[in-house]
């Protein structure tokens, strides 16, 4: 792999992040306090955050029949987006190049985003395709069909370090878990 990122960046609202209120609705709300890492994963921060769990009875949550694409266990992901919010992901790229970027996302009613490099819009607003499906009998189960997005968007990106911004532009109500960038050999 030639961009290397694990998560978020640290910095808080207004320089790593900003989410439209300041609570975490995912780790220590949804996931209890109870002393686990992915519970409390940046408990303290805006962003909300949460994880896939697997293997919950009787109705599976992230490994639902539902799924396009089933997601890693216990992958950490941004959640309860609004149109607004926005969070910076720095990554060390090993080679220049153009990137083509999989995006592995649910969305309860589709939208858009975007994602700016170094502070310069790079792919303006990106089409996000609802994985809402009406045969899913739990209302609730509509923010975890997990889906794939295959070369989403391509991206000129040079050797060292770069900050991507990942803006949410319309509708929100998505889970955002990861970009997976493959170099595009031209």
């Amino acid at each position: 792999m030639a961009v290397h990122k694990k998560y978020y960046d640290l910095g808080g609202e207004g320089v790593a992040y900003h989410d439209t209120d300041p609570k975490n609705h995912g780790s220590g709300e949804l996931n209890p306090a109870d002393g686990s890492y992915l519970n409390e994963f940046r408990i303290h921060e805006g962003v909300d955050t949460s994880y896939t769990k697997f293997n919950r009875k009787p109705d599976p949550i992230d490994d639902n029949p539902f799924d396009k694409i089933v997601p890693p266990a216990d992958l950490p992901y941004v959640g309860w987006t609004e149109p607004g919010e926005w969070f910076n992901i720095t990554v060390d790229v090993a080679h220049s190049g153009t990137y083509a970027a999989d995006f592995l996302y649910t969305s309860n009613r589709g939208g858009t985003i975007s994602v700016d490099v170094n502070g310069k819009d790079v792919t303006g607003p990106l089409e996000i395709t609802t994985t809402n499906d009406p045969a899913d009998p739990l209302a609730w189960r509509q923010w975890h069909h997990w889906n794939l997005a295959s070369q989403l968007f391509k991206v000129r990106l040079s050797k060292g370090k770069s900050v991507l911004t990942v803006h949410i532009l319309t509708n929100g109500n998505m889970n955002l878990a990861y970009f997976d960038f493959k170099p595009v050999h031209e």
